[in-house]
Formats: structure tokens, C-alpha cells, sequence
């Protein structure tokens, strides 16, 4: 999947967040792609064990900081997320799916910012 779904992923991130381009400098993001879908199956797997799912996302958010991630990022990541599972549901992307989605990326995303923001304070 990382390896059709990460391309395109990574496509539609930088069409509406050019100004993170730079903080992947390795021309190719097959490394990277599987990581991401690495961690969304991780994450699809422990959905019963939030606490856990949290931890690792927040330790991950502090890597990020080092790399030069900002708050912002994680709202264009959300949205590239969305499209590329769209496009790799197709049929099977329900308004159901979606908001499952949406919100699961919104319970991540905001213990990120969170943890970003501890790590700098």
C-alpha cells in the first residue's frame, strides 16, 4: 500500500504546503512512506488501546521538532491523509469512513501539537 499510496500522499502534500518540501531532503520517499503507513496500520491495530496509540505519537511529535515541524503542518498532513485515502478507498470511502477518519486523525494530530508544545516549553 506505502508503496502507491505514500507517492501520492507525498504529491498532494506539497501541492498545498510547498514550504515542507524542504524538511524531506531525500529525493525518495519510498523510506518514509512505508513509515507513515507503518504507523496508520499501527494505529488502525491498537485503536483499542488509545493511551498506548497517544504515547507513540507523542514521542514521535518530539522527534519531529528536531526535523522542523511546526503546528501548521500537522492540518496540511491531515488534509493530504484525507485526499490519498480517498482516492485508495474509492467506493468503500464512506461519509462514515471519513468521519471516522477525521477524527482519528484529529485525536493524533492534536496530542502532537501537544506534546510539540510541552518539549518546547
Amino acid at each position: 500500500m506505502a508503496d502507491v499510496a505514500g507517492p501520492l500522499f507525498y504529491k498532494r502534500l506539497f501541492e498545498i504546503a510547498p514550504e515542507v518540501e524542504p524538511l524531506f531532503p531525500n529525493g525518495d520517499r519510498t523510506p518514509q512512506s512505508k513509515k507513515l503507513f507503518k504507523m496508520l496500520s499501527y494505529v488502525v491495530e491498537k485503536l483499542d488501546s488509545l493511551d498506548e496509540i497517544l504515547n507513540v505519537v507523542s514521542n514521535l511529535a518530539k522527534q519531529h521538532l528536531a526535523y522542523g515541524v511546526k503546528e501548521d503542518h500537522y492540518r496540511y498532513v491531515g488534509e493530504a491523509l484525507l485526499w490519498t485515502l480517498e482516492r485508495g478507498l474509492g467506493e468503500n470511502w464512506t461519509p462514515n469512513i471519513k468521519d471516522a477518519w477525521i477524527k482519528c486523525y484529529g485525536l493524533l494530530s492534536e496530542a502532537m501539537i501537544h506534546a510539540s508544545k510541552e518539549q518546547v516549553a
